[in-house]
């Protein structure tokens, strides 16, 4: 063991790549958002700043969760990919979502990805993942819809379903 870690624990090697909230939040929208680049990311709900972000690609990019190439199609861009380390993350993430859920006061917009993730359980997550390693690994491509259209239609669904209930009758 290195004096660089408090511990050989596993929960605190974890919490020493995750102890602060970028790091993933940048994940997550990766995954479900399938953003690549620094402005994408930069444009988070949560409203993350630009050093911050530099800060936590550079981490995560140095831990081994992401790699940075050059984007063909721009000079002066960077594109960022999930690693197989950081793809593994979804069935952590499917469980976040799930006692998010449960337990916070979640608006339902934000939460159906969630609450669909839960309901489709491990099948769902790895059909997921073989879907991240061909984006981002160049896996094969599975067939069929992708699990991250689906979960996007479903949000869309509530989003419209929503503005039609607040609309003045």
């Amino acid at each position: 063991m290195t004096d660089d870690h408090r511990s050989g624990c596993p929960i605190n090697l974890s919490l020493e790549v995750f102890g602060d909230k970028w790091s993933l939040l940048i994940i997550r929208d990766m995954i479900f958002g399938g953003k690549r680049h620094f402005r994408e990311l930069l444009r988070s709900q949560e409203g993350i700043s630009t050093n911050i972000l530099a800060d936590r690609l550079k981490t995560l990019v140095e831990i081994g969760m992401l790699t940075k190439a050059d984007d063909p199609s721009h000079k002066q861009k960077a594109i960022y990919s999930l690693t197989e380390m950081a793809i593994a993350l979804v069935p952590i993430m499917a469980h976040l979502g799930a006692w998010g859920r449960r337990y916070l006061p979640v608006t339902e917009e934000l939460s159906i990805r969630a609450q669909l993730m839960e309901e489709g359980g491990p099948e769902l997550w790895e059909r997921f993942m073989r879907e991240l390693r061909a984006e981002h690994l160049g896996d094969p491509l599975p067939e069929g819809p992708s699990v991250r259209q689906t979960l996007q239609a479903a949000y869309d669904r509530v989003v419209a379903r929503k503005a039609m209930e607040e609309q003045p009758a």
